[in-house]
């Protein structure tokens, strides 16, 4: 019965790491449009600040923490599909960390990249989350 109280609050975890990571750079577009230092582009620091300290964080390290225990206790870390899986998840880990550097840059006024780079990468978790769901639910090899 844990097993599944863990899957849960997997779950729930990646579904909140997923909200952030799919909001935030669409929540990026909006702010290189914003004069540095308008009212406007202040909300937008704000915004991003919070979404990433409150929700993305929180709810990545939740998610690695119950993913990894899900895999050492279903024995899954001999199998072929998990490594795919893994290594998917270390790059969406990569892109995380890539959208943290990106809030302080905007947080500083340093932004250099046009909106269009920002509506790019607002598809790479995206990419990411088919590969994953493909490996947990197919399990191909």
């Amino acid at each position: 019965m844990l097993y599944e109280w863990i899957k849960v609050l997997h779950v729930i975890a990646i579904l909140s790491w997923m909200a952030g990571l799919l909001y935030l750079p669409r929540l990026m577009v909006y702010h290189c449009d914003a004069p540095k230092g308008s009212p406007q582009s202040e909300t937008f620091k704000v915004m991003e600040r919070r979404l990433l300290k409150a929700i993305m964080n929180p709810a990545m390290i939740v998610a690695w923490l119950a993913g990894l225990w899900l895999a050492w206790d279903g024995g899954w870390f001999a199998s072929g599909w998990f490594h795919v899986k893994l290594a998917l998840v270390l790059a969406m880990s990569g892109f995380h960390g890539a959208l943290s550097r990106w809030v302080k840059d905007f947080a500083a006024d340093r932004n250099v990249r046009r909106p269009r780079f920002y509506r790019i990468m607002n598809e790479v978790p995206t990419l990411l989350m088919i590969g994953i769901v493909i490996m947990v639910i197919v399990k191909p090899f």
